[in-house]
């Protein structure tokens, strides 16, 4: 059974979407599917390597530019993150060892709750890195991490 799948190419977003996890506990069973992921996480490297995607999946995080990598999947629901105010995930500002994350619009996790929009600080692992920590912060925010264990810096 997959909750989630990552694809990537050597950005590190699910070895970091694992550490947030395990820092919150791990995750439930009931996020889970027999024949798909819950969850396709789309790094903006694997969008420009036109990376092959599953058929099918609950939710989408893609970078709002890759839109059109989604063609043949299936999902009930998409959210985008990156630079554009389109995206429902973006970066509002930045500091040196952290940025705001904004959530522009609501967004349903795997369990059906309701995230509103709000602001929300995040500690940088690395510096320019900010599209592979939205890839990160969007994911768990989607697999239930609320955005104020982020801001404490306990999910990294």
């Amino acid at each position: 059974m997959e909750c989630f799948q990552v694809i990537e190419s050597g950005e590190g977003i699910e070895a970091a979407i694992l550490r947030g996890l395990a820092a919150q506990g791990g995750l439930s069973g009931r996020t889970c599917s027999d024949r798909h992921p819950a969850l396709v996480v789309v790094s903006p490297k694997a969008v420009l390597e036109s990376r092959k995607l599953p058929r099918a999946c609950r939710t989408v995080l893609v970078p709002g530019s890759g839109a059109e990598s989604l063609r043949g999947l299936r999902a009930a629901s998409a959210v985008s993150y990156g630079p554009s105010p389109k995206d429902s995930l973006t970066v509002s500002s930045r500091e040196e060892d952290r940025m705001w994350a904004s959530l522009q619009r609501e967004v349903v996790t795997l369990e059906g709750r309701v995230v509103e929009r709000q602001e929300f600080a995040v500690p940088l692992v690395r510096k320019g890195e900010e599209m592979t920590a939205l890839a990160v912060v969007g994911a768990l925010l989607l697999l239930g991490v609320p955005p104020q264990e982020m801001e404490r810096g306990e999910v990294w």
